[in-house]
Formats: C-alpha cells, sequence, structure tokens
C-alpha cells in the first residue's frame, strides 16, 4: 500500500487531535500542521476517496476501522522512535520527536520490528 508521507500525517495528526479534544474538522488539522485550509481540503478528499476517513454534512471527520488502524500504526511508530532516539543518542526530547518524525514514514517494517525488539530487551 503506497500511502504517501503526508497522508499518514493527515491520520497521525487526526488521531492526536481526537483523543485530545474530540471532535475534529479540517481547520483544526490545518492549524495543528500549518497548513493551508485548501490543501487540508483536498488531501480530506483523498483520504476519503482510499476509505480513510469519513465526514459528516457538518464537516466533522472521523476515522474509518482502516484509518484509525493505519493512524494507530504511524503513532506507535512516532512514539517508539521518539522513545528510541532519546535513549539510543541522548538528544532531547524535542529533537528526538523531530527525526522521530521524519524516519516513521522512510523506515522499513522489518528495521521498525527490529527496534522494537531492541528496545523490548532492554526494559
Amino acid at each position: 500500500m503506497g500511502m504517501y508521507e503526508s497522508g499518514e500525517n493527515y491520520l497521525e495528526t487526526i488521531l492526536i487531535l481526537k483523543e485530545k479534544q474530540g471532535a475534529v474538522r479540517s481547520i483544526d488539522i490545518a492549524r495543528a500542521l500549518s497548513f493551508s485550509k485548501p490543501s487540508v481540503s483536498r488531501a480530506m478528499g483523498i483520504l476519503r476517496e482510499e476509505g480513510y476517513i469519513v465526514m459528516d454534512p457538518g464537516g466533522q471527520i472521523e476515522l474509518t476501522e482502516k484509518g484509525q488502524e493505519k493512524a494507530e500504526g504511524i503513532y506507535e511508530r512516532h512514539r517508539l522512535l521518539t522513545e528510541f532516539l532519546q535513549k539510543v543518542s541522548g538528544v532531547d526530547a524535542n529533537l528526538a520527536e523531530e527525526d522521530a518524525c521524519k524516519m516513521e514514514h522512510i523506515i522499513s517494517h522489518k528495521t521498525f520490528q527490529g527496534i522494537k525488539e531492541f528496545m523490548k530487551r532492554m526494559e
């Protein structure tokens, strides 16, 4: 499944906003990511076509089961990579978070599983 990086970012952001505030609209996503409303609307259209989200007539965005699953997977990678980078490289939380953001979209499943196993052994 060739989900593009920005699509993954959007799904992860929807998940996080939903946990924080319950309801999510395009404007919330635009603010959170500092993107323009038109580009967020375009992306929401694509995510809806691909079956990751549904939008009600009031503009409220909900993750579908497929979207929820994908978003949780991305968010897990994000959290684990942030923790990994902090522990292994000793960088501060902000830098670890920033680098994890870049890595989470390009790292292979196999490498991620290896890091996950490594972190389990370290506990």
